[in-house]
């Protein structure tokens, strides 16, 4: 009976369920309220730290700094100019940066935040912010602008790495393309600069070794950089790796490396040689894949009509009134022609099945422009060896005999039926 009284008591307080502390859920990403210091100013002798200041307590995230860019909040900072990692550090609603070599006099600092700070609801911040200050002399006035394409598919690169190193100081400001490959980096101190544009595999926000990238110049009468094709920049000779036939009068080789788009060799840079006796059958053209078929194959295809083209045309239906178009172009860019790493040589006269042949190529560049001469062999497959006749002079089988089984278990029906009306005969 004593117990019935706190049963009740339990009943009622579970009855009415109470919002939890602290108000409605946050669903909004943390809000930068302040830097420190302003930007766009001089601070002579600066020594103190650079604040970014939010409206709520941040996340630290994981692995926190120790000078490797791999901390969560190091990815997010850029600082430049400087060649070590910056010292990050988590201060509740607080990041502070600072160079990991101190700040140097008389230069101009940027520092950029970028798009990914998370509060403790695991909310994150879409906008980025930029501090710019000089620890003396002129103010920066200078911006640069464009493009980082990887050049192996011919498509923007987000998130690209952009170093603009200011000549001949050779002090490198540093920005991260956005999601359409684009880029903008200022303000910075005025002068000539080299630009590169790097596929930043390991995200440190350097050019490492093996990397992608490509340069240009930015001058003062020229600001917008334009495009940047970043491509693997190799020292080494090409090697031929395969060697195969498409058909009987098309020979592919395959190389090590991407080749120039804009080098076209001539016939003669190619042979081939039957062995063993090295007898050279005839080479019409060695084109990459895209020109050969619009050389070769389109020939072969003009005959062709299309039946479908003119059906599709006619089912098409007009855009509704007051539609949206995408006007987005998603495809590859075509301001530079895309690159390749096989060569098709067209031959006078065809390969012969089990043969074998050397496919030698000179004067090949590859696109970091290394010229070198190559060679292969090219053993192609027998032909395959035709079925045996059959034996047509064996006598068929003779399908009008009776088979055995009908013929010997089978019962005379008709003397069952005479036996069975004559008992006489039964006896």
């Amino acid at each position: 009976m004593r117990i019935r009284p706190l049963v009740l008591l339990l009943a009622a307080g579970c009855a009415h369920i109470a919002p939890p502390p602290g108000g409605p859920e946050d669903k909004g990403p943390p809000m930068l309220l302040a830097t420190h210091p302003d930007s766009f100013a001089a601070y002579p002798g600066w020594n103190e730290d650079v604040e970014f200041r939010f409206d709520e307590v941040v996340s630290e995230g994981g692995s926190p700094n120790i000078g490797l860019g791999t901390g969560d909040l190091e990815k997010l900072v850029v600082l430049s100019p400087g060649e070590e990692v910056p010292v990050v550090r988590w201060r509740r609603n607080r990041i502070t940066v600072r160079p990991r070599e101190g700040w140097r006099p008389n230069t101009v600092y940027r520092i950029e935040l970028l798009p990914g700070v998370r509060d403790l609801r695991n909310n994150i911040s879409r906008g980025s912010a930029v501090v710019t200050f000089t620890t003396g002399g002129p103010l920066p006035t200078d911006t640069l602008r464009g493009r980082v394409v990887d050049w192996s598919t011919a498509r923007p690169a987000p998130g690209a790495t952009v170093l603009a190193v200011l000549l001949p100081d050779s002090l490198a400001y540093r920005t991260v393309t956005d999601s359409t490959g684009r880029f903008t980096l200022g303000p910075l101190p005025g002068g000539e600069y080299l630009v590169y544009g790097v596929l930043d595999a390991n995200r440190n926000g350097r050019l490492d070794p093996r990397e992608h990238f490509d340069t240009a110049r930015a001058v003062p009468a020229r600001r917008d950089v334009g495009e940047l094709w970043a491509f693997r920049h190799d020292s080494t000779r090409l090697r031929a790796q395969a060697a195969t036939a498409d058909d009987s009068v098309t020979v592919a080789v395959t190389f090590s490396a991407q080749l120039d788009p804009y080098q076209r060799l001539p016939a003669d840079s190619a042979r081939l040689l039957a062995l063993p006796d090295s007898t050279p059958l005839p080479v019409l053209a060695v084109l990459p894949r895209t020109a050969y078929d619009s050389v070769y194959r389109a020939r072969r295809d003009t005959t062709r009509t299309d039946t479908t083209r003119a059906d599709t045309v006619a089912t098409r239906r007009p855009a509704p009134p007051g539609a949206r178009r995408d006007t987005v172009d998603t495809g590859p860019l075509t301001t530079r022609p895309a690159l390749f790493d096989r060569l098709l040589l067209r031959l006078g006269q065809p390969v012969t099945p089990g043969g074998r042949y050397l496919v030698q190529v000179h004067g090949v560049r590859s696109v970091s422009g290394i010229a070198s001469d190559v060679q292969i062999p090219l053993v192609l497959p027998a032909a395959p060896a035709a079925p045996a006749p059959g034996d047509t002079a064996a006598a068929p089988p003779d399908t009008g005999a009776v088979r055995p089984d009908t013929a010997s278990t089978r019962p005379d029906t008709a003397a069952v039926r005479l036996l069975r009306s004559d008992p006489a005969r039964r006896r």
